[in-house]
């Protein structure tokens, strides 16, 4: 390792007088290691700086002398001493490791669940602790004490420096369970005019039977009895009653619609990102007046680690408003694919035994219209008002 920044030659020297600038160099206490003679030929290995004066005996002595160094850290520094981009950049990145080792480069959230890591942080940036932050002006007992303060669902905090790293861990508040109001007195009416076809009572007192007709409101589940004493007695209705009812809904669709469509014209943005400082690398605004964007973060990373510094990339791309005209068949699947969003998302928890789609057509528009038999829950409670 000692020859990696000394720097180390080999030489061969070749004459009549060797022996005589052997103890020359002896004498002069100079360094010469792994020496041997063959042929006429004195090989041996010397350091750097020994070069010039082992350069000036040979010549005294009349020999030949050829050298040859080695590859050391010694070596490749003197040869690129004048690439002053090399030595700023080794100097940057000393610099930087100097003051990423004192600041925060990542906050680490570990145990949270149901609170998300963007409200910790936030609440963080509030006491001053954030990406870029020094490690040695944080108190971590009054710090923990404010997060758990400032963020209700936390129970405990706590905060601890590894590396380069700030992990806070927390502990969350056990919920308690939601109760379920099933002591309130209640009614359970009508949601639709509806035939009955089934009925299943929990509590309370039926009112209607298998075969009747309701009408929307009409009471199916009375939540107020009377017992033989004349007592009267309080329910929270429950049930199911099924019924067959009918709904309607309308879908309807211009033929002339505004549309937006990509000219194949794009721009890139970039944006220079340290911690939460964000330093545009462009000049002046997109001239776009309608696009679409899409962007991409890459962070930089040193000897494997990622630094706080990443390049935001933004991609516009360019889009134009047009007018489209719509043909009736393109139309008219565009209303039905509504209309199967529609069934799918407020008809699931019925049966559908009937549907009617009528057609309405104009020069603008065109409308479908939509009537369902249905069959399904028709109970809606309401609840009983006691003084």
């Amino acid at each position: 390792m000692k020859n990696q920044f000394r720097g180390c030659v080999k030489i061969n020297v070749r004459g009549k007088n060797l022996y005589h600038f052997i103890n020359t160099l002896h004498s002069h206490k100079i360094a010469i290691f792994r020496q041997y003679i063959k042929g006429g030929t004195l090989s041996a290995e010397i350091y750097r700086s020994e070069l010039s004066l082992i350069k000036q005996f040979a010549e005294e002595y009349g020999l030949e002398v050829t050298f040859f160094e080695y590859d050391t850290i010694s070596k490749e520094v003197i040869n690129r001493r004048k690439r002053f981009g090399l030595i700023f950049g080794i100097i940057l990145i000393l610099g930087a490791s100097l003051y990423f080792s004192s600041v925060i480069v990542t906050i680490d959230i570990q145990g949270n669940d149901t609170v998300s890591d963007t409200v910790i942080l936030s609440a963080l940036s509030e006491i001053g602790i954030e990406e870029g932050a020094q490690f040695g002006q944080i108190n971590y007992v009054w710090s923990e004490n404010q997060l758990r303060l400032m963020v209700d669902k936390l129970a405990w905090v706590g905060m601890h420096r590894t590396g380069h790293r700030l992990v806070v861990e927390v502990t969350e508040l056990a919920e308690k369970p939601d109760m379920l109001n099933e002591r309130i007195p209640c009614n359970v009416l009508s949601a639709h005019d509806a035939e009955i076809v089934d009925i299943s009572v929990l509590d309370g007192q039926l009112m209607h039977m298998i075969g009747d007709y309701v009408f929307e409101g009409d009471m199916l589940i009375n939540g107020v009895t009377a017992d033989q004493t004349g007592r009267i007695v309080l329910h929270h209705a429950m049930g199911e009653i099924i019924g067959i009812y009918k709904d309607s809904a309308e879908f309807q669709g211009e033929f002339k619609q505004k549309r937006l469509t990509p000219t194949g014209k794009t721009e890139k943005r970039r944006t220079l990102k340290l911690f939460s400082l964000e330093i545009p690398l462009y000049f002046g605004k997109s001239h776009y007046e309608y696009s679409e964007n899409e962007y991409t973060e890459k962070p930089l990373s040193l000897f494997g680690k990622k630094l706080p510094i990443s390049i935001k990339t933004a991609k516009y791309s360019e889009l134009n408003r047009t007018e489209e005209t719509t043909d009736e068949e393109t139309l008219k699947a565009e209303l039905m694919e509504k209309i199967f969003l529609y069934e799918k998302n407020f008809l699931s928890d019925c049966e559908i035994l009937e549907r009617n789609i009528t057609e309405n057509k104009n020069a603008d528009t065109l409308t479908l219209s939509v009537t369902y038999k249905l069959k399904g829950n028709i109970c809606v409670q309401k609840e009983i008002l006691v003084k």
